[in-house]
Formats: structure tokens, C-alpha cells, sequence
């Protein structure tokens, strides 16, 4: 019976650590929309729309797929269990891949003893242990990247490189099995079918290029056959990734409710799919490299639990001295991967790293199995393997509370009271995509939350192809300012081209769209402001009121209203839930609600109102007790 559980394990390693994986990531997944893209892209999959730049289609057709599945949850819950699956698979066919490589390491597992030095090299062990030992080093190596925060964090909720996790994993198993076969063309085929589905999803597939190439003429030489499966191999390639982003114009066409870039002809498609909208932040200069660089290697270790790193670092001594052919494919494509990677200058860049952190588990299984086996020398197999199933469950107990997101409701509350305190067929105008405009995408489009509130997002009233959607979807709101609309959409297609433009004149008529925004609505509709205007645009005098407004603080919002008489406000009866797992998207939701509530206490006392005054104050004092209160606020209540 013993001996049947073991050859259990050894049929089914990987689909066990699968499974183990997705039970510890069913604790830490959100239940609900998080920040950043989140709400925008779980609306893209359940409404079939168009993502953001580069437009991810592989992603949205299969989620779309998988949301119609009748399950008993919510679409938002369903889209983040999408991502775990992801998250899991990658795991399942990295471990696979681990032992791949583990098995065909050219030398002898275990030093022999008795003999000299000189001939260091052994046979001690049996095929049997030596498939446990090679089989534990690349389910432990697969924990250690599972449990890695990076890695793990994309598991959590609705993201396109949860996806990619999978597709990378599923790119270099495809190479090691091409690598490893018997010149069999259909396997180099099967890695371009896994590169296209890749690029399908999102551009940087290119970074596992050097993997299969290095690997690819490692095995196939450079000559007329080699040049003839490649030629084969791009024919299979690119009439599938072509097929895949054909998607976009043809649902454009039909103009979808989330239909970025509208890429319903070839020049929209390639300014969308080139992701053009993006690219002034690579590449951006050698400090921003830096800067990244830096953020990278401080944050390395402890990505893998340090332990886990250690186990790497040792792993690519053992690589580089016994499996000389492969260390120079995962070195390049550990250093191509980091070095792309830090070029991108964006605040989020850490799931750009993940090839990279991939690449490096592939050298913490080479450091378990020398550990297992210095261990074994020194102590016994039983003990070898105890200690370093411990040493590679250390990215698990570190990284857990860095990356639970199983309690956070926070951005779906603040969202949904932000449009719940306005009035039928308000306009909220507002910039807050990680907080706010990305998750009323999904309670509005799929959840039909409020739909009769048009939620504007001030800097994406920089795109032309914004106007297009926000016609679609609030007609009227549009018609007011068609003219303003038109001259800006003409000043700045020049630029969107590549073509001479004249900057002062593409601000003056997106200013004049600003404006008249409130101006030709405000009659109509209630309009609402969010504070980030007023402490910068407002400030530097970049977006103006027409004449005879001011903004009043509401609840959440500022309120555009006419003339200096007093407006009341609703009591703020919400509640947004604050998980006990801080970062830095929850703390800016606390200090604005606090912030807007404290201003609306002082705008009750400007009125001689203290009774109101005290309502929001003690809506503070309840809620967010860390926030600092201004004293002369707190006086005059007193």
C-alpha cells in the first residue's frame, strides 16, 4: 500500500501541487472588485468588450466563455476564480518543466563516499529515490514560485497576467519538450501554437524569445532544416494571432459598452494593439531604468521568502557547472526579462517581472535538489526532505498577509456610496481609475449599479476615441457639447498620428471641453466633482467653473452648484468596509472619505450648522480614528 501511494505521487506530482496551490489561493482571493484595471476588465470579459491597450483578446473570449458558466456567484467572484485557475495551471506545468530539466541533468546524483575526489561522482542512489528527489526539488521549487508575491498576488483577482502566467509556463514546456524529443517537427509546432496563443493575450510573450531560441538552435543547429521548421513554425504562428486580434474590429464594429481605443479600422487597431497610448513610458530615460532596477533588486529577495532566494542563488552555481546548454537559455532570459522589464516606468511594474521570477524558481530547484542531497549525506532521506519542504514553505508564511485579499470589499463600498449619494442622471467627473471609474465600469455595465450616473474620466477626455464611448453610452450627455467635442478631436488626432501639432491648441479645446461640460449639462443634470480636481487641476487653474459656480463638498464629492446659498447634504449613512490587510489604494480611499466628510462638517459651520457639522464629524470619528481632524474644526464644535 506504501509503495502504491509513492507511485501515486510520482504519476501525479503535479496535479497534487496543483491542487494544494489552489486550496491556500482560495483563502487570499477577493470576493469583489480590488483596484486598478479589476472592474474594467472583469466588464470586458462578461460584456465582450474591448480592454485597455494592447486588448488582450485570448483573455477576453475565454473569460467571456467562462462567465457564462452558471455558477452560483457573482460575475465579479467568478473572473477573480478565473485568475486562480490561471495562477494554477502555471504552477502545475512549471513543476513539470522543473522536473523536465532536473531529469536530464548530465552527471551522477549523489557523491560516492569511498572514493577519491578526483572521481567524485556516484551511483548510490536508486532510480526510485532519485525520482522522488528530483520529483520533491521540482514540486518544492513550484511552491516556492506558487507562494512568491508576485506570483501569487495575480491569483487574487481578474488580471490579464494571471493568463500569462499560464501561457509562459505553458511556452517553456512546450521548448523543454521540443528541446528534449527526438527531432519530432510537430513539437517545435506545438511551441508555436503556445507562443501565438501568448502573443494573443499580451506583447511581452516576446520576453521568453531568447528561451526558445537559444534551446531551439542548441538542438536544431543553424542549416537549411532548421530554417524550414521555422519557416513552418511562423506559418502555424501568425494566421492564429492574427485570427485572435481580428477580434477587436469586429467587435468594434458593433460597438460594444467598454470599446477602448475603438479600433474599428487599421488605423485605430494598431495605434490599440501597439499600445502607442503607453509607450511614452518606455524606454522613458536611464534614470527611470534605475529607479526600477533598484526597486527590483530590493524587493528580490524577499519575494521568494528569502530562503527561496538563497536556494536560487545556489541553484545557478550548480546550473552553470553541470548543465552548461541550459543555464545560458534561463540566465538570458532572466537578464532580457529584468532588463525590458525596468525600462517600462510605471508605478505597477512589478507583474512585469514575473518571467523573470519564473526563470529564477527553475534555479531554486537545482539549490533543493543539492540541499536533499547534501542533507541525505549528512542526516538521512527522511530528514533531507522534511527540512526542505520547511525551508520551501517560507514564501507561504511570509507572503500571506502581503497578499490577502479574501476580506476586501473596500473599492466595491466606496463605489457604489459614491453613486449611490448622487441624484438620478448625475455626472460625476473625476480621475480616480484605481479607486473608483475602473470599478463602476463593472457595477454599472454588468451589475446595471446606478446606470443612469455618467462617471467621466477626466484624463481619458484626452483620447479621441473616449467621445465615441461616452456617445454610446450617455448620448445626451455628448449632444450638449458636440461642437467642443468635434474642434478638440480634430486639434488632437495630429498628435494621436504622429503628425505636426500645435500643443497650446489641443489644451485650449480640451480646457474649453472641460468647461462647457459642466456648463451645458448643469441645467439639466446634477454634476459632481471628485477632489483630486480641486487640490490640482482646480489649483493651477487648468480646469475652471463657469462663471457664477462654485463647488460645494457633498458626501464623497463636490457638488456644482449655482450661486453662495447654502445646499444640504444626505447623512452619511454608508459604510465601506476596511480590511485589517493595508496597502496604499485602501489608505487613499480612508483619507478621501474622511477628507470630503471633514469638509462637508466645515461647509455646515460656514452656515452656522454645528448640529449638521457634528453628524459628518462623528461619521469620522467612528470610521477612520487615525485621521487627524484640523483643530480649529474640532473647536468650534466644542
Amino acid at each position: 500500500m506504501f509503495q502504491n501511494k509513492k507511485e501515486f505521487f510520482l504519476k501525479y506530482y503535479s496535479l497534487m501541487t496543483g491542487l494544494l496551490v489552489a486550496a491556500v489561493y482560495l483563502l487570499t482571493m477577493a470576493p469583489s472588485v480590488i483596484q486598478i484595471d479589476s472592474g474594467e476588465l472583469a466588464s470586458v470579459q462578461a460584456t465582450l468588450g474591448i480592454a485597455h491597450p494592447t486588448g488582450y483578446p485570448l483573455f477576453t473570449i475565454i473569460g467571456y466563455f467562462f462567465l457564462k458558466l452558471p455558477l452560483p456567484f457573482t460575475k465579479i467572484f467568478q473572473a477573480n476564480l478565473l485568475a486562480l485557475v490561471w495562477c494554477t495551471l502555471g504552477v502545475l506545468f512549471f513543476t513539470k518543466s522543473a522536473f523536465i530539466i532536473l531529469s536530464n541533468i548530465g552527471f551522477e546524483i549523489e557523491p560516492q563516499k569511498k572514493k577519491s575526489k578526483s572521481i567524485n561522482k556516484s551511483i548510490v542512489l536508486e532510480s526510485f529515490e532519485k525520482n522522488i528527489f528530483l520529483i520533491t526539488s521540482a514540486v518544492l521549487s513550484g511552491l516556492i514560485l506558487a507562494f512568491s508575491k508576485t506570483y501569487w498576488s495575480q491569483s487574487t483577482s481578474v488580471e490579464v497576467y494571471s493568463l500569462q502566467i499560464f501561457l509562459f509556463a505553458l511556452i517553456i514546456f512546450s521548448t523543454l519538450h521540443a528541446y528534449y524529443s527526438e527531432h519530432k517537427l510537430v513539437d517545435w509546432i506545438w511551441v508555436a501554437l503556445s507562443l501565438a496563443l501568448g502573443f494573443s493575450n499580451h506583447m511581452t510573450t516576446l520576453l521568453t524569445l531568447p528561451f526558445v531560441a537559444i534551446l531551439f538552435f542548441q538542438k536544431e543547429k543553424f542549416n537549411a532544416q532548421s530554417i524550414k521548421k521555422i519557416l513552418l513554425m511562423v506559418a502555424v504562428f501568425f494566421p492564429l494571432v492574427i485570427t485572435f486580434y481580428l477580434y477587436l474590429p469586429l467587435r468594434a464594429s458593433s460597438n460594444p459598452k467598454i470599446n477602448w481605443g475603438n479600433p474599428v479600422n487599421f488605423e485605430n487597431l494598431f495605434r490599440h494593439v501597439s499600445g502607442k497610448q503607453y509607450q511614452v513610458w518606455l524606454f522613458a530615460s536611464m534614470d527611470a531604468a534605475e529607479k526600477q532596477l533598484g526597486y527590483f533588486l530590493r524587493n528580490f529577495a524577499s519575494e521568494f521568502g528569502y530562503f527561496g532566494a538563497l536556494l536560487g542563488l545556489i541553484g545557478i552555481f550548480y546550473v552553470y557547472k553541470y548543465m552548461r546548454k541550459m543555464f545560458y537559455a534561463l540566465i538570458a532570459t532572466f537578464i532580457f526579462s529584468v532588463m525590458y522589464s525596468i525600462n517600462y516606468d510605471i508605478v505597477d511594474i512589478d507583474s512585469y517581472f514575473l518571467l523573470a521570477y519564473i526563470i529564477f524558481s527553475f534555479f531554486a530547484a537545482f539549490g533543493i535538489l543539492k540541499n536533499l542531497l547534501y542533507l541525505k549525506h549528512k542526516f538521512n532521506t527522511k530528514t533531507a526532505i522534511v527540512t526542505s519542504i520547511v525551508i520551501s514553505l517560507f514564501p507561504l508564511m511570509l507572503n500571506f498577509s502581503n497578499v490577502d485579499q479574501s476580506g476586501v470589499y473596500t473599492f466595491e463600498d466606496y463605489t457604489k456610496a459614491v453613486l449611490n449619494n448622487t441624484e438620478k442622471n448625475s455626472i460625476i467627473f473625476s480621475y480616480q481609475w484605481d479607486y473608483l471609474v475602473s470599478p463602476s465600469y463593472y457595477f454599472q455595465t454588468v451589475e446595471n449599479f446606478r446606470k443612469d450616473v455618467c462617471v467621466i474620466d477626466k484624463e481619458l477626455l484626452r483620447r479621441s476615441w473616449y467621445y465615441n464611448q461616452l456617445k454610446r453610452n450617455h448620448q445626451d450627455v455628448l449632444k450638449t457639447i458636440n461642437s467642443e467635442t468635434n474642434n478638440f478631436i480634430e486639434s488632437v488626432l495630429p498628435f494621436e498620428r504622429d503628425e505636426k501639432f500645435d500643443p497650446n491648441v489641443i489644451e485650449t479645446s480640451y480646457r474649453s471641453v472641460m468647461t462647457n461640460l459642466v456648463a451645458k449639462n448643469i441645467e439639466k443634470r446634477n454634476f459632481y466633482i471628485g477632489l483630486e480636481l480641486l487640490q490640482n487641476e482646480m489649483q493651477r487653474g487648468e480646469f475652471t467653473l463657469p462663471v457664477g459656480y462654485q463647488i460645494i463638498p457633498h458626501l464623497l464629492m463636490f457638488k456644482v452648484a449655482k450661486g453662495n446659498d447654502y445646499v444640504s447634504a444626505p447623512d452619511p449613512n454608508f459604510t465601506i468596509r476596511f480590511p485589517s490587510n493595508r496597502n496604499k489604494y485602501i489608505d487613499f480611499i480612508e483619507t478621501t472619505v474622511a477628507t470630503m466628510l471633514t469638509y462637508r462638517a466645515a461647509y455646515e459651520l460656514q452656515f452656522n450648522k454645528p448640529e449638521r457639522a457634528k453628524v459628518y464629524l462623528d461619521k469620522v470619528r467612528k470610521d477612520f480614528p487615525n485621521y487627524q481632524i484640523p483643530y480649529d474644526i474640532e473647536n468650534r464644535i466644542r
